[in-house]
């Protein structure tokens, strides 16, 4: 893991992390210490169905002496701007100075776009894009009931313009959620094939940390022990998911993924998975899933060295390996993580035709944020074409 001698780099990861079996109870407190009086608690249908919004309902308190003003459960899986708008005009309404949100990515993201319609009394589209926002935000405390996405530690949110069929990207170091109440009680609940995708999503974080052209040393740190860590429980908590302590350690391995990742940026997977994921509705851990080895050999030239850590990382002896056949054994190491955790392969698995693998699919891939940080540059989008198709 050499770096060059003038290496400058900057580290952020301002989010309180409270851990621990039943530490939902620390919510009010947690609240409270931000300033918090009123909450209003963004989750979504899956989570009010398996009771744990009631939970959090109970815990911050109800009624005169109790902070939770209302909840809006009405987030999809794939959230959009409308859904951020329509929870802003609830926020209001309940004159809500605090957000709480409870569930996986999508919550939360939509909770970060409330956030800043609250916070700033705008129109969420008017800070679409990078470091729009001059201070901070109604303070937003997230309890994460996946572990994948580690948006509870980063300062983006993607949400669906549903009408252009695209995702938006926000990026700002105020929407960085103030406290991370980490609790796996909260995860048991989560079926097999959504800890699988989730899992994945986790890892391709810290993969795309390591090889991201902003990667740094910090990073790195968390990102290896990160593939570590999910290369040993994610199997466990597919098979056993009511294993407390296993739920518990890819609860951490996700934040520190999602850590590593909002310093260090991902790359050309997210890219195709936001893409793909946005016109043919596949699950974006799993669009993950699907693309993450087909872009480490599409990238193995350029970064052979820092697929030869992940690879190890994963369980891999690469010491007798050149570097071809590391990239390789760690193209294969992640593609074999997926089928142990019951994920298929490829996109034609998951409802999308050979024929929606277009040149303007491609192209499209390219305006995505992510592209920016890949460690090959991507010339012509006809380049990733083939990529496409090794993946269908």
């Amino acid at each position: 893991m050499a770096y060059d001698a003038d290496l400058n780099f900057n580290f952020v990861y301002r989010t309180k992390i409270v851990f621990g079996a039943g530490s939902l109870r620390e919510a009010p407190i947690e609240v409270a210490a931000l300033g918090g009086t009123r909450v209003l608690l963004v989750t979504d249908p899956g989570v009010v169905k398996l009771g744990l919004a009631k939970r959090v309902e109970a815990a911050l308190g109800q009624g005169s002496g109790g902070m939770h003003v209302g909840t809006y459960a009405d987030v999809p899986s794939d959230s959009s701007i409308d859904t951020v708008e329509r929870g802003a005009a609830l926020g209001r309404e309940m004159k809500a100075d605090a957000v709480v949100s409870v569930g996986g990515g999508s919550v939360i993201d939509t909770a970060k776009g409330i956030a800043i319609c609250l916070g700033t009394g705008h129109r969420l589209v008017e800070h679409e894009g990078c470091n729009t926002l001059s201070k901070r935000l109604t303070p937003h405390v997230v309890i994460p009931t996946t572990a994948g996405t580690g948006s509870e530690v980063s300062y983006a949110a993607v949400v669906k313009d549903a009408e252009k069929h695209r995702k938006i990207l926000f990026v700002d170091w105020f929407i960085i959620p103030d406290t991370a109440i980490l609790d796996p009680e909260l995860t048991v609940g989560l079926p097999p094939k959504l800890t699988a995708a989730t899992g994945m999503d986790a890892l391709t974080h810290a993969v795309e940390s390591l090889h991201s052209l902003q990667r740094e040393p910090i990073a790195d740190a968390l990102a290896l022990h990160a593939i570590r860590l999910i290369k040993e429980y994610l199997p466990q908590a597919v098979e056993n998911g009511k294993d407390l302590h296993v739920r518990g350690q890819m609860l951490i391995a996700a934040n520190i993924a999602g850590c590593a990742f909002s310093n260090a940026q991902v790359g050309l997977v997210h890219a195709m998975a936001h893409t793909a994921g946005a016109r043919f509705g596949i699950h974006h851990g799993h669009a993950n899933s699907i693309f993450l080895p087909h872009v480490i050999r599409y990238n193995g030239d350029a970064c052979a060295d820092r697929y030869r850590l992940a690879a190890e990382a994963m369980g891999v002896d690469t010491r007798a390996m050149n570097d071809d056949a590391a990239v390789e054994a760690a193209a294969r190491a992640c593609a074999e993580l997926a089928a142990r955790c019951g994920l298929s392969a490829r996109l034609r698995d998951v409802g999308v035709a050979e024929s929606a693998i277009t040149a303007e699919l491609a192209e499209a891939t390219t305006y995505d944020g992510s592209i920016v940080y890949n460690p090959k540059f991507v010339g012509e989008s006809a380049s990733l074409i083939p990529v496409y198709k090794a993946a269908w």
